[in-house]
């Protein structure tokens, strides 16, 4: 990627990004990249470091490996205790990448503390309509498998509610971003409760086709 130490990019696509595999399939390898593709796309509105840029990206939701709620806090901890970035940064460079993908949380209470996390954190929240739906029912599947359909739709019309609609507690930190137009639209659709129930009908049905069939089989099949 232009701009971008060739050293740190193979470090990070060959030993941080597969670590998304492990994740549920909202926070899988695609989601880093996408995050890494959204910053790098901010990145040159400011003065910045890149290869900082990249790597708070490509590191932000590691903590998901351990705990979904404080994610945020355990991918800092990373950061800060992952030696090998010493190659490439400063102790105090280091330092403002592990406070960038502390900040980077939706459902963060504060601004963060530098430019590096205002891009991760925007980044982050890439308003695409479809893609959210579609996270908000894998991660019910991924996470609550014992619910019903109804209990699935419903759990994912609070979520869209909670943090999407008006008063929802998602901030929006680079306000000029291409997301404020498109989170306006997504919070018109919420508000049609007809019409966004029918879209989750949808996807739920098309997600759970793709669940593996773990019925018993009849003895001797």
């Amino acid at each position: 990627m232009k701009h971008i130490e060739k050293s740190l990019q193979s470090f990070l696509e060959k030993q941080i990004l597969p670590r998304y595999a492990e994740f549920d399939k909202a926070h899988q390898e695609s989601h880093a990249l996408s995050v890494i593709e959204q910053s790098m796309k901010l990145a040159p509105y400011y003065d910045v470091n890149y290869n900082m840029v990249y790597t708070v990206a490509a590191y932000h939701d590691l903590g998901l490996h351990d705990d979904r709620k404080t994610h945020h806090l355990i991918s800092g901890k990373i950061i800060r205790e992952d030696v090998r970035l010493k190659e490439w940064f400063t102790p105090e460079q280091i330092e403002t990448m592990a406070q960038a993908v502390e900040d980077h949380r939706a459902s963060s209470d504060h601004e963060p503390r530098s430019i590096y996390g205002k891009i991760v954190a925007e980044a982050d929240r890439l308003i695409d309509k479809d893609t959210i739906l579609r996270r908000t029912i894998q991660y019910g599947f991924k996470h609550y498998p014992h619910l019903d359909k109804e209990a699935h739709i419903q759990r994912a019309l609070d979520h869209l509610n909670e943090k999407y609609a008006e008063g929802g507690y998602l901030k929006l930190w680079i306000p000029e971003s291409p997301n404020a137009e498109r989170l306006h639209s997504l919070k018109k659709l919420i508000k049609d409760k007809k019409t966004i129930r029918q879209l989750l009908e949808i996807i739920y049905e098309e997600e759970n086709e793709e669940l593996p069939d773990v019925s018993p089989k009849p003895s001797g099949a």
